[in-house]
């Protein structure tokens, strides 16, 4: 009995000792460290482009000076590597992610294996914030969107819970307007090269910078943008929105929750429970390196437009997605996920 009471206190001693011993600071934590940043897509994807972007940058402004490298984790239209972060990354700041902005809502639409919940993330900011719209090969003669309710319009999608696949459902169902959905395609890159070959006639995707690729879709007069996805029109295309094709208060309220992912830009967060002061460190880093020079050449130089939101901007995002009416969820889950 002393023996056990001896080794009962000594255990308690420990257990005391570590709770009151101070806490590693940040700089410290992230001194020589790797930091792993986990990205949604295969390599060469926009997503991945940003994130290696943002690598080179960001452990410039972390205490520390830590180095950062990128993991590639594609499957399910980023579900697999949102499900990783959420439930097996390591919650100590070592780890972040940047996947799709459509995550939010496929949690609140709870669609397949997604196991994650959105506002338990810690968020860390955006670099962007683009424009999703219907690109149509010029070729096929589609000009305005009445041609889409006169005749039908082939568009591809690679599947998955990305706004590319679950948009031209959304057209299909909820506008009624005669789309057919070719999926499986590996990525939107490849839907683009069908769409050269004329397999498919479009594809959803955001429009991208101003010096970007597929703005010079649009200026060579290879494609055509029909319309645009958001509530306002995007002053730089020549396009309407799809809001003003909106007949009844249904389709606007299941057009503005789909609409509400895209305000999300590129997001990047980290795992739940994360300590608070290091992700204030990599929220103030991230701050940093989107109004840095270097930064902001460097993405100039490879096409993308920055404009950032913050962390807590993003968080408040999310939070007033997940506030969306069950109503509007439940029938914008019926539109985007049953052809």
């Amino acid at each position: 009995m002393q023996r056990f009471m001896t080794a009962w206190l000594a255990a308690v001693a420990v257990l005391v000792a570590t709770q009151c011993a101070p806490a590693e600071g940040v700089e410290e934590f992230y001194r020589g460290r790797q930091i792993k940043i986990i990205v949604g897509t295969a390599s060469g994807q926009d997503y991945d482009s940003w994130a290696r972007l943002l690598a080179r940058h960001l452990v410039r402004f972390l205490p520390g000076n830590p180095t950062a490298i990128v993991e590639n984790m594609p499957g399910a239209g980023h579900i697999l590597a949102t499900n990783y972060l959420f439930n097996l990354a390591p919650r100590d700041g070592s780890v972040i992610g940047m996947v799709s902005r459509n995550m939010t809502e496929a949690a609140i639409m709870h669609l397949p294996n997604v196991r994650f919940e959105p506002d338990k993330f810690s968020w860390i900011g955006s670099p962007e914030l683009n424009h999703r719209v219907l690109f149509v090969n010029t070729a096929s003669g589609f000009n305005q969107v009445s041609d889409l309710y006169a005749r039908e319009l082939v568009v591809g999608t690679p599947g998955g819970a990305q706004g590319v696949s679950a948009a031209p459902i959304l057209l299909k169902n909820l506008m009624h307007m005669r789309v057919k959905i070719i999926q499986g395609y590996h990525s939107p890159g490849d839907v683009i090269l069908a769409m050269a070959r004329r397999e498919v006639d479009g594809i959803v995707q955001s429009v991208g910078a101003p010096d970007g690729a597929r703005r010079q879709w649009i200026e060579s007069g290879q494609m055509r943008v029909l319309f645009s996805m958001e509530r306002e029109r995007v002053p730089s295309l020549n396009a309407p929105t799809i809001f003003e094709f909106a007949k009844t208060d249904k389709q606007r309220g299941v057009l503005a929750f789909f609409a509400s992912s895209m305000e999300l830009g590129r997001p990047i967060m980290a795992p739940p429970a994360v300590p608070a002061e290091r992700i204030a460190a990599l929220r103030s880093a991230f701050d940093a390196v989107v109004r840095d020079p270097a930064f902001l050449r460097e993405a100039a130089a490879q096409g993308f437009e920055v404009m950032p939101q913050t962390g807590e901007e993003i968080a408040a995002q999310v939070a007033a997605a997940m506030a969306t009416p069950r109503d509007i969820v439940d029938e914008a889950q019926r539109a985007s996920t049953t052809e």
